[in-house]
C-alpha cells in the first residue's frame, strides 16, 4: 500500500466514522435511506466484477431494496419475503432480455448479489430495530468489525509472516487474525457486558462470531474478485476501494450477530 492510499484511508475514515456513526444513531428512516444507498452502490460494483455473468441488476436493485423495506416495516418474515422478490424479478427480466447468456447463471448471479447485499444490510437494520438496545448492539458491531479490521491490519503490516488465505487475499496473516480477534472480542465485552446488555460470556461469544464472520466475508468477496479476475471492486472510497470493499466484512458479521444476539434472547 503507498503512502497516498493510506492518506486517503485516514481522510476517508475521520470523515466517514462520525457520519456512520451518526447515523446508525438516529436510526430508523435515515438509517433505510442509508442502507438504500449503500445497497445500490455496492450491487453496481458487484454487477461490474461479474459483468460476464450478464446479472439482472435491475432485479438485485429491486430484492435488496424490499429486503431493507421489509426490515424497517416489518421485521424478519418480510425481510425474507422481499427479498425472494428478486427470484421471479430476474427471471421475468431475463425472459425479456436480448442476452443470450444461460438463465441458471444469470439468475443465480443477480440472486447471490441481493441475498449477499441486501440481507446482509437488512440485518444490520433488524439489529438497529431490537428494543431498547438496538442502538447500543448496532455501534457493538460496527466498532467489533472496525477495531478488528485496524488491528489485523496493523499486525499484520509489522508481525504478519504466515499467511491467512494466500490464493484468496495474500495479504492477510494469522497473525493479524489473532490481533484483529483480541480486538474484536475486547470491543465487545467492553461493550454489551460493561452495560449490562449480555452476560460475560456471551459478550465474548459474540466477539468471537464477529471475529470470524467478519474475516470470512472479507475473503469472500476477494473469492468473486479472484474467480472473476478482477483485481478491484471500486475506487470510491479511496484507499479503502469501493462500497464493496468497506461492506464485506459487515454484510456477514450482521447476520451472524442478529441470530446469535436472538439465541442468547437479546432481541
Amino acid at each position: 500500500m503507498t503512502l497516498t492510499d493510506l492518506g486517503s484511508r485516514v481522510v476517508v475514515s475521520v470523515i466517514g466514522l462520525p457520519v456512520a456513526l451518526g447515523i446508525v444513531y438516529l436510526g430508523g428512516w435515515w438509517l433505510f435511506a442509508a442502507a438504500v444507498i449503500a445497497a445500490v452502490l455496492a450491487l453496481h460494483e458487484y454487477s461490474l466484477v461479474i459483468r460476464s455473468l450478464r446479472p439482472l441488476v435491475l432485479a438485485a436493485y429491486a430484492g435488496a431494496i424490499l429486503a431493507l423495506l421489509g426490515a424497517r416495516l416489518g421485521g424478519l418474515d418480510w425481510t425474507i419475503g422481499g427479498f425472494l422478490a428478486t427470484l421471479p424479478l430476474a427471471f421475468v427480466l431475463h425472459w425479456i432480455a436480448t442476452t443470450r447468456q444461460s438463465a441458471t447463471v444469470a439468475i443465480a448471479s443477480t440472486v447471490l448479489g441481493s441475498a449477499w447485499v441486501g440481507l446482509g444490510l437488512a440485518h444490520f437494520t433488524l439489529i438497529r430495530a431490537i428494543p431498547g438496545d438496538g442502538r447500543l448492539a448496532a455501534f457493538t458491531v460496527l466498532l467489533a468489525v472496525w477495531a478488528g479490521d485496524i488491528a489485523a491490519f496493523f499486525a499484520g503490516r509489522l508481525l504478519g509472516r504466515h499467511k491467512l488465505a494466500p490464493t484468496l487475499s495474500p495479504g492477510k496473516t494469522w497473525e493479524g487474525f489473532v490481533a484483529g480477534t483480541a480486538a474484536t472480542v475486547f470491543v465487545a465485552f467492553v461493550a454489551l457486558y460493561k452495560q449490562h446488555y449480555v452476560s460475560i460470556w456471551e459478550s465474548i461469544v459474540l466477539g468471537v462470531v464477529i471475529a470470524i464472520a467478519a474475516p470470512i466475508g472479507d475473503l469472500f468477496e476477494s473469492g468473486i474478485k479472484r474467480d472473476m479476475q478482477v483485481k478491484d471492486s471500486g475506487r470510491l472510497l479511496g484507499g479503502h476501494g469501493g462500497m464493496l470493499d468497506r461492506l464485506d466484512a459487515i454484510l456477514f458479521s450482521a447476520v451472524a450477530s442478529y441470530y446469535v444476539l436472538r439465541a442468547f434472547g437479546a432481541t
